[in-house]
């Protein structure tokens, strides 16, 4: 593929799956309003989006085998965790920003869980072997991720029990 077609493609699967985020937050915002119709509209356009990033990120980087995903998945984690959010927390601390610390926070602590847990996974991946694992509980306020149940109180936010969604 041409240099400038990889380019596009890469920057379409972005957008699409921002729209497909975004989109998502907009239903569940327009659910809690009991706007139900829209809701469903803003899921189903959301859906469409997926639909759209999946098949750029399938003819740009292909489908690889679920090893070398989660290579893939520890690397980004990892870079998330020592350089990223790092970099966005000194802009955000000079810049005054308590809201984005606060975001930034709840990532940086969420993303060295799920490194962890995709680190387990590789292994468990490379030796022919599913992961064993239970139920996984994440904070719907920070992301805090756990397999041990949902604690009464997120570590991370201070968020219920009640807030933490079981997978």
């Amino acid at each position: 593929m041409g240099p400038k077609t990889t380019e596009n493609l890469k920057a379409a699967f972005a957008g699409e799956s921002q729209a497909h985020m975004k989109y998502m937050i907009f239903a569940d915002k327009a659910e809690k309003e009991g706007l139900r119709n829209i809701a469903r509209l803003f899921s189903a356009v959301s859906f469409a989006e997926r639909v759209h990033a999946t098949a750029h990120h399938n003819v740009v980087f292909g489908v690889k085998p679920t090893a070398e995903n989660l290579d893939s998945a520890v690397a980004g984690e990892t870079y998330e965790v020592e350089k990223m959010y790092p970099e966005f927390r000194a802009a955000a601390e000079k810049e005054g920003e308590r809201g984005a610390l606060t975001t930034i926070r709840y990532a940086i602590e969420a993303e060295k869980i799920h490194a962890k847990l995709y680190a387990r996974a590789k292994e468990a991946a490379a030796s022919g072997k599913d992961l064993p694992i239970g139920n996984i509980h994440i904070c719907s306020v920070c992301g805090h991720t756990t397999e041990e149940g949902a604690p009464d109180q997120c570590p991370v936010c201070g968020a219920r029990k009640e807030m933490f969604r079981k997978f």
